[in-house]
């Protein structure tokens, strides 16, 4: 469990990158629009050619999504020399698709494959980086590069005899890779036709699943959060073929344009399109929240709490990054993030029985960037019911919370005993002061590095019982995963939260997480080289 869920987690390295992107084509459909910009969007026009160029740029990573994966995922999940790890997993991938493109144009029919046919559409082929292949889609790119960085784990430290010795590490890992790929293709070319009929009959089914569908397709991808599965659940939908070929987003994006210019109602324009609310959740049920802890403190701790806070729903709103805010109760009251996972698939469950569809998977600037801008034209009634809704539900979650704060005492950031060990925002004064009480005291790391980041990385590795008791580390968008061989060496959560500035941490045996912020990939980067310093 503890590696599915490092798993799940380290996919949010490629996924981070697709809002930007998808804000770039979403501003370049909307400067594009004739129905908006008027003359300046004739095709002819030097203001059309400059953002068609934009726009092509900004498909880049819809167009190679398979790569973005195969090149992301061992990032975070190789546990030494992960750039290695990268250039095997991306050989690892080419060599699959060659076989499998060889394969079918030897034996096409054997295996039901019509490889004479152009790609895409029905046919179920691809082209990847020149490669004419089966449309396996991420799918098969996580499940190459998952085995590729398992064999890079397991093989790239191996020692080989000196006669063979150039082949060491990374080449050694590629020429596994490379017999494993055969037999996979060979499965690959059998298998994946049926499962493209089978995927067919899924989106027959997603469609016609109606609101149960949606409202559980949004409950499990709230409530899963806290174990890094919450990636398997919408992965397939936003970048897979789950609903559509291609993934929803890439398919709202690139039909834009044409809802833009229909008068028909968006459920009807894209009758799948109730499966990509997310982003309802983090905008509205992210202030509920955050006014009810704020209401909820103690009135001489709400200037600090409210910093805190303040920060944290402005990245939910804004970002689409929720980590920061829900880690500040889900470990202190899981049966609030429940609470809040049922509320949050009802609210988008009801904003879909008012017609709402699209890609709403981030934060308030990608979706009004590829929803209201572009649509609220023709649309404008949908996106009104859609503030009512989620302005009605930002005063259900702020009294439900805090309610139930209230009613069982809850101890919130700001309602701590004061004899309780407080869990405060700890200031800088705070810190330098507690870092005088011991000359040998980790926070002297403050004078040793010259920038936040490898400081944190020196305090995290002394709180984690220092280097040799480190196993492997990787990271997620918020999180820094540590696996030790010593648990009971690991300090208490005071010490991370007290000299590093950490969030919280999360105990599962030997797998510990400390909850960093946005500045973990910077601080785990740190840590590597402190690690590679003692090897």
């Amino acid at each position: 469990m503890n590696a599915i869920r490092r798993f799940g987690s380290a996919m949010i390295v490629p996924v981070l990158l697709f809002p930007f992107f998808g804000i770039v084509v979403g501003l370049a459909t909307l400067f594009k629009n004739e129905a908006v910009m008027g003359d300046l969007a004739n095709p002819d026009g030097l203001w059309y050619q400059i953002w068609t160029l934009i726009e092509n740029g900004g498909w880049t990573v819809f167009n190679q999504m398979e790569l973005v994966f195969v090149i992301g995922l061992p990032i975070s999940l190789a546990k030494k020399a992960p750039g290695r790890a990268v250039l095997s997993s991306v050989m690892g991938y080419l060599m699959f698709n060659y076989f499998i493109n060889g394969i079918l144009t030897i034996w096409g029919p054997a295996f039901g494959v019509d490889f004479a046919s152009e790609v895409g559409g029905t046919s179920g082929l691809k082209e990847i980086v020149g490669i004419k292949t089966l449309d396996t889609n991420i799918i098969g790119a996580i499940f190459i590069s998952a085995l590729v960085i398992w064999l890079h784990n397991r093989y790239y430290e191996k020692k080989l005899p000196e006669s063979i010795g150039i082949f060491q590490g990374g080449p050694f890992v590629v020429m596994i890779s490379f017999f494993l790929m055969i037999p996979l293709a060979f499965l690959t070319s059998w298998i994946w036709p049926m499962v493209q009929n089978g995927i067919a009959s899924l989106q027959d089914f997603l469609v016609s699943s109606s609101y149960i569908g949606v409202w559980l397709f949004h409950f499990l991808e709230r409530i899963l959060i806290p174990t890094g599965l919450h990636h398997f659940i919408y992965t397939p939908f936003e970048y897979g073929p789950a609903v559509v070929d291609g993934g929803m987003k890439s398919y709202w994006i690139s039909h834009l344009t044409e809802y833009s210019q229909s008068t028909d109602a968006l459920n009807d324009l894209f009758p799948g399109g109730g499966f990509l609310l997310q982003g309802n959740i983090k905008m509205f049920g992210s202030i509920g929240i955050a006014l009810a802890l704020y209401h909820t403190a103690k009135p001489e701790k709400r200037k600090k709490v409210g910093a805190l806070l303040f920060a944290a729903a402005l990245t939910a709103v804004f970002a689409g990054i929720t980590e920061p805010l829900e880690f500040t109760f889900l470990f202190i009251a899981p049966y609030l993030f429940a609470l809040h996972a049922v509320l949050g698939a009802t609210m988008v469950t009801i904003m879909h029985g008012f017609g709402l569809v699209g890609n709403m998977g981030g934060g308030l600037i990608e979706i009004a960037a590829t929803n209201w801008v572009p649509l609220m034209g023709d649309h404008w009634g949908v996106y009104m019911a859609q503030f009512i809704i989620g302005i009605l539900f930002i005063v259900i979650y702020y009294y439900t919370f805090k309610f139930l704060i209230l009613k069982f005492d809850i101890p919130m950031p700001g309602r701590e005993k004061e004899d309780n060990g407080e869990t405060k925002l700890y200031t800088k004064q705070d810190y330098k002061a507690s870092k005088a009480e011991s000359e040998n005291d980790v926070a002297h790391a403050e004078k040793k590095y010259n920038n936040e980041y490898e400081r944190k990385a020196a305090i995290y590795l002394q709180g984690l019982g220092g280097t040799e008791n480190i196993e492997d580390v990787t990271n997620c968008a918020t999180r820094l995963r540590v696996t030790v061989h010593d648990p009971n060496k690991v300090e208490d959560d005071m010490y991370f939260k007290e000299y590093g500035e950490a969030h919280g941490v999360v105990r599962n045996n030997k797998s510990i997480q400390v909850i960093v912020g946005l500045s973990v990939p910077q601080v785990r980067d740190s840590i590597d080289t402190f690690l590679n310093q003692k090897q």
